[in-house]
C-alpha cells in the first residue's frame, strides 16, 4: 500500500490527537494558543493552523471564536482513524476491530444482495480477477499482495451493488480495513479460506438471488470472527502481549 509522506502539519496533528486521547487534553478542555503550540513544536504557527484545521474537520475540536479551540468528546469525532484510535484505549484493539467487523457486516452484507441485482459482466470478471490475483499471492507468499487482492474483491462487490455511496464508505474505511485485513492475513490458513470464501460469494452473487448472495457475505464474515478469534486473540493470550 503506497506510503503518504508525512508532513509537519501530520506530526503536529499526531501529537495533538496523542495529546487528547492520553488524557492530557480531556474532553472540554482548551488546546495551548497557536503560539504556544507552534513553539513547543519548533515550527511556524501557519503548519500549526494547518493541524488544527484537520481537527476541526474531523470534529475533534470546536472552534469557539474569541475564547480559544476545545476538545470534543470522541462521540462526536468523524474521523475514523481518531475513533479507532479512541475505542480501543478504551477497550483494546482487538475489542475495536471486532467492532469494525459488525461493521462490515452490515455494510458488505447488504452490498452482496444489491450486488446480485445488478452485477454486470464486468464486474463479475473484476471479482475473478481479484480472486486469481488472491491465489497467485497465497502461493508467492506475498503478504502485501494478498491483502490489496483481498480488498479488491469487496471493493468489486461494492461496485457491483450500484449505490454509489457503499464505494465511498469503503473508500473511508480502507486504511483501517487494510490494517487489520493485513493482521489476520498474514496466517496461510486464513488467506485459504478468503480464497474459498470468496468463490463462494462470486458463485451466490452470480445466481441473481439476493438473499443467497447476502447469506454467503454473511458465512464469510462468519469465517472472519472466527479466524480473528483463533489466529489473533489465541496469539495474543499466549504471548501476553496486545498488538500496538
Amino acid at each position: 500500500m503506497p506510503v503518504s509522506r508525512i508532513t509537519l502539519a501530520d506530526s503536529v496533528f499526531a501529537d495533538l490527537l496523542e495529546r487528547i486521547l492520553s488524557g492530557e487534553l480531556p474532553p472540554q478542555s482548551s488546546l495551548p494558543a497557536e503560539a504556544e503550540l507552534a513553539k513547543s513544536a519548533d515550527v511556524s504557527r501557519l503548519t500549526v493552523r494547518e493541524a488544527l484545521k484537520t481537527l476541526q474537520a474531523q470534529n475533534i475540536v470546536t472552534v469557539r471564536r474569541g475564547l480559544g479551540t476545545f476538545v470534543n468528546p470522541p462521540e462526536e469525532w468523524t474521523g475514523l482513524e481518531a475513533i479507532l484510535r479512541a475505542a480501543a484505549r478504551g477497550t483494546g484493539i482487538d475489542e475495536a476491530a471486532l467492532k469494525l467487523l459488525e461493521v462490515r457486516r452490515i455494510m458488505e452484507t447488504g452490498a452482496a444482495e444489491l450486488a446480485a441485482r445488478h452485477a454486470t459482466p464486468e464486474h463479475f470478471a473484476a471479482m475473478e480477477k481479484s480472486i486469481a490475483d488472491l491465489e497467485t499471492a497465497h502461493e508467492a507468499a506475498d503478504l502485501d499482495a494478498v491483502t490489496l487482492a483481498d480488498l479488491a474483491f469487496h471493493n468489486v462487490v461494492f461496485k457491483a451493488s450500484a449505490n454509489p455511496f457503499l464505494p465511498a464508505l469503503l473508500g473511508q474505511l480502507g486504511h483501517l480495513l487494510y490494517t487489520t485485513r493485513r493482521e489476520t492475513s498474514a496466517f496461510p490458513e486464513v488467506q485459504r479460506h478468503a480464497l474459498e470464501h470468496h468463490r463462494l460469494v462470486l458463485a451466490a452473487i452470480a445466481t441473481g438471488e439476493p438473499e443467497t448472495a447476502r447469506r454467503a457475505m454473511d458465512e464469510h464474515i462468519n469465517q472472519t470472527y472466527d479466524d480473528y478469534a483463533r489466529f489473533i486473540k489465541a496469539q495474543e493470550s499466549n504471548t501476553g502481549v496486545e498488538p500496538e
